[in-house]
């Protein structure tokens, strides 16, 4: 918990928020291509909505207080809705309401994750060399390195 508070002011607090407004980006730009990769499957797209929508919703809970959490869905749902519409101008896209109604499932069951399960949270919240370090494996050492090796 002391991670999500630490930094609150002056340009860390806006720091904070450069991952999710990157993906935001990263959404409306993708939204603004007449193409964009897929899963081919059918129904790829939605898992595909469900999942950007998700980490979006993740990265925003992140940075509120979780008596405030269900905000991220608030915000997230509408901005999904704001993106379909948007398509429905990118010639070769359509407006979809399923894609709208995956984004915001995507968000409500991250935020859900992100409130009930304690090891996500902490997964989450972990600095990302303790990760790296936890997850190493050790080499053997190599028989170059052993020469002098009794």
């Amino acid at each position: 918990m002391e991670a999500r508070r630490s930094g609150t002011g002056g340009w860390t607090a806006w720091a904070r928020w450069a991952y999710p407004l990157a993906l935001a980006a990263l959404i409306v730009f993708a939204s603004s291509r007449s193409r964009v990769p897929g899963i081919g499957a059918p129904g790829g797209d939605k898992l595909v909505h469900f999942a950007v929508f998700g980490l979006l919703a993740t990265l925003t809970v992140r940075l509120l207080p979780r008596s405030a959490a269900w905000v991220a869905v608030a915000v997230v749902s509408p901005f999904g809705a704001t993106d379909e519409w948007h398509q429905s101008f990118t010639p070769g896209r359509h407006m979809d309401w399923a894609d709208w109604v995956a984004d915001t499932l995507g968000a409500a069951v991250a935020v859900l994750a992100y409130l009930r399960w304690a090891a996500y949270r902490r997964l989450l919240e972990a600095p990302v060399g303790r990760l790296c370090r936890k997850a190493r494996i050790e080499k053997p050492a190599s028989p170059d390195s052993m020469e002098g090796a009794p």
